[in-house]
């Protein structure tokens, strides 16, 4: 699988790392065979969260074996400096770690948001100190929704974090204001070494009332040619890594398409474009008007 530079933090990731939400509401046995999996398919990467359910316990086993060949990002999306910590310590203790490749603020939507975590007693007081600690070496920003791209384009002039993550897909961008915001980001990022990684990817609308039948909480491309063309649209940005979905029955497709990805022609760019959502998902800016 390709790797990518993730901006100044130099780690070379594999074009897919492992989301490891997939794990959180399955037994043990399914989860081991999900990580065994990922670990076969060269997955040098994985992105992690105490909201994931049992995500952190099902992946702990694994900590002493292989925390040396993976790069460890995890989040906090507590506000405060002193609430942040109490999760940090939280986290380390159910994943059995002593520290992080990465850490980052979780889930940073709006400006209010931003406010609240930048501020005075923060929660980027807790990053910073864990930085200084040695508790992570690097420092993101993450979130998802309509105005993410520009709450976190502000973010990097507030503060020069390492990565960014948030939601881009062919889908996403037929919204013509998010992806001029997801542009305008994206140069940000390049021009300040920025490791970009997006979310999402395989997103193709909502559910618009309707009972899902995957643990997304998106409609998903389920067949692997269309798995292909979502992901290699991703994988054709100038972006460095995208989380594997949280529906753990997609992920040998998703590890699939990452093994053979190509960037996309032109007509198939066209194709892609034309291809209206599932259903529209107002909360990740899919819309159906163009």
């Amino acid at each position: 699988m390709e790797k990518r530079r993730l901006g100044r933090t130099g780690h070379q990731s594999t074009v897919v790392t492992f989301g490891a939400f997939a794990i959180g509401y399955v037994n043990q046995d399914d989860a081991d065979r999900a990580i065994q999996l990922v670990l076969d398919h060269g997955i040098n990467h994985i992105d992690i969260a105490p909201g994931y359910d049992q995500a952190m316990e099902r992946l702990a086993p694994w900590m002493p074996s292989i925390r040396d060949r993976v790069f460890l990002g995890s989040k906090t999306r507590l506000r405060t400096r002193d609430e942040a910590w109490r999760d940090v310590e939280q986290i380390l203790q159910r994943m059995n770690v002593d520290n992080f490749d990465l850490f980052q603020l979780h889930a940073v939507l709006e400006l209010d948001d931003l406010n609240l975590v930048m501020g005075t007693g923060g929660a980027i007081e807790t990053l910073l100190e864990m930085r200084d600690q040695g508790l992570t070496r690097w420092i993101g920003i993450t979130g998802h929704g309509p105005s993410v791209p520009a709450t976190i384009l502000e973010g990097l002039r507030r503060y020069d974090f390492d990565t960014v993550m948030f939601p881009l897909n062919a889908t996403l961008a037929r919204n013509q204001a998010y992806r001029r915001a997801s542009e305008e980001l994206l140069v940000e990022a390049s021009a300040r070494d920025v490791g970009v990684q997006i979310i999402k990817m395989i997103a193709r609308g909502g559910w618009q009332g309707k009972t899902g039948d995957c643990r997304t909480w998106y409609d998903p491309y389920r067949e692997q040619k269309d798995i292909d063309r979502s992901l290699w649209w991703v994988l054709s940005q100038p972006i460095h890594s995208a989380p594997s979905c949280g529906e753990i029955s997609l992920l040998p497709k998703v590890l699939n398409a990452a093994e053979r990805f190509r960037p996309l022609t032109s007509e198939e760019h066209k194709i892609l474009a034309t291809k209206k959502p599932s259903a529209p998902l107002p909360e990740l800016a899919i819309t159906l008007e163009e």
